[in-house]
Order: C-alpha cells, then structure tokens, then sequence
C-alpha cells in the first residue's frame, strides 16, 4: 500500500513538474506587444504552453527581468538596442531563433507645426536618450536633411556626431516612454511607435515624417542564451509567424505596425 501512495505521489511530482515546465512567462511593453502576445496565447495553450504575458512601461526592467532569471523571455526591442543593452549592462542576452517579427516604423511629431518645412531655426528636438533609438532619431533627421551626420553608416550617433545643422536644432534627450508628454514644450519629437500609439497618435497620419518598411530595427523576442532554443519559445516564435498573426497585425495597426515575416 506504501510502495503504490509513494508511486503515486512520484507520478503526481512528475506531471506537476510537466506543467511548471510549460509555463512561459514573456515581458513585454503594453503596445503593440502584449495586443500581439495575447492574441497568440489561445494557439499556444492547444499546445500545451501556458503564456503569461507581464506588461512594462520601459526598455530596462523588461530585460533585467530575463537576465535574472524572473521571466523567460521578452519582446519588445530591436536588435541594436539589445547589442546597446548588453555592452551598457554586460549582460548576454540574445535573439533566439528566427526571432524577428515586426517593425515599428519610428516617426516625427509636432503640436506646433504640420509640416517640416515650418521648423523654425533654433528650434527644440525631443529625442531617446538610449544610444540606440537616440541614434535612429538622428538617423532619421538627416534622412530629413535637417542635419549631417559625420558617420552616415553608424547605427548609435549621438548629439555630438552631429556635423552639420544648419537650423541650429537644439537636442533635448528624454526617456522614451516620456516623449509623447513632451510635445507641448519642444518643437519635434521623434516617439518610437509603441509609445506614440498609447499616446493615441497615429504613426501613419500624424507624424511629419517617419521610417519606411525597409527600417533595419525589426523587433525581437530576447532570452538567455541557456534558453534561446527551449521548445516552448520555439513554439510561440512558430505561433508569431502564421499568417494569422500576419493579418491581425496589418488590420489592427494599420501600417503603424508593419510584419517581419
């Protein structure tokens, strides 16, 4: 009777240990990132994984989160600002694989002006003050014209890699997720689309101008190397590149958010 309870028990820690192992716990800014997430986790639980989505309102603690080990993965950063992240943190977190699964085309706004031709000289420029979204902001300016840049092929200049501004454009470096609360005491404010669509902006129809298709900062889901290749990542990387997926995208966003895949 002994040997077939403690039997039974072994089997109970087995199954539980089964689901502990399922459970996948992804961090991720609240637009459009969770919206995608969550709508992806009714397919993953006919798989057997359960997804738990915790929501962020900044690009530190969704990364911290993983490298300590509190949640598996992430998704809500591009490429050069993982690589900015780990050489700021020395951290080793990675893409896992086949990653890449949306654009978040980066725009211009302004509550003073419609157009950029009536930029004024002097005039404030709200900007990231990551070295990577910094850097695409002015990257995006010069495609603008509006300023030279001494490296035109360096994906993190900064302020001071500015070689040319004729308008005299004075930089104002704010955290991201404070941009949108800025634009009535600066000129232009160059918002990454998340934060400009919670702010209830519209990428395709207010910003002056913005990034095309073609932006190299696709986004990505992010882990530890020791679990870049789990069979549960795999399975929701699977589950954000259905057409599916494609569709809800492309109806939802409307353009602001663009498919990867």
């Amino acid at each position: 009777m002994l040997k077939n309870t403690l039997s039974a028990l072994a089997l109970a820690a087995l199954a539980l240990s089964a689901h502990a192992a399922d459970v996948l716990k992804v961090a991720a800014t609240a637009v459009p990132h969770a919206e995608i997430l969550n709508f992806v986790k009714p397919q993953l639980k006919a798989q057997g994984v359960d997804l738990q989505v915790k929501e962020f309102s900044d690009y530190i603690q969704p990364n911290a989160a993983v490298e300590d080990k509190q949640l598996d993965a992430n998704f809500f950063q591009h490429q050069p600002y993982l690589d900015s992240y780990n050489k700021d943190r020395k951290s080793s977190l990675v893409q896992v694989p086949n990653g890449k699964v949306h654009v978040e085309p980066f725009g211009a706004y302004s509550s003073k002006i419609k157009n950029v031709k009536d930029l004024k000289d002097g005039a404030t420029v709200a900007i990231p003050n990551d070295p990577s979204n910094g850097g695409r902001a002015l990257i995006l300016l010069a495609k603008q014209g509006l300023i030279e840049l001494k490296d035109p092929k360096s994906l993190t200049p900064t302020p001071l890699d500015v070689a040319k501004n004729p308008k005299k454009l004075k930089f104002k470096e704010l955290e991201a997720p404070l941009l949108p609360r800025a634009l009535a005491d600066v000129d232009l404010a160059l918002i990454n689309t998340n934060y400009a669509i919670e702010a209830k902006l519209n990428p395709t129809k207010d910003a002056l101008f913005i990034e095309g298709a073609d932006s190299p900062y696709t986004n990505i889901v992010a882990a530890r190397a020791d679990r870049a290749n789990d069979a549960s990542i795999a399975k929701l990387i699977k589950a954000l590149h259905t057409p599916e997926v494609k569709k809800f995208i492309q109806d939802k966003y409307k353009g602001a958010v663009v498919p990867a895949f």
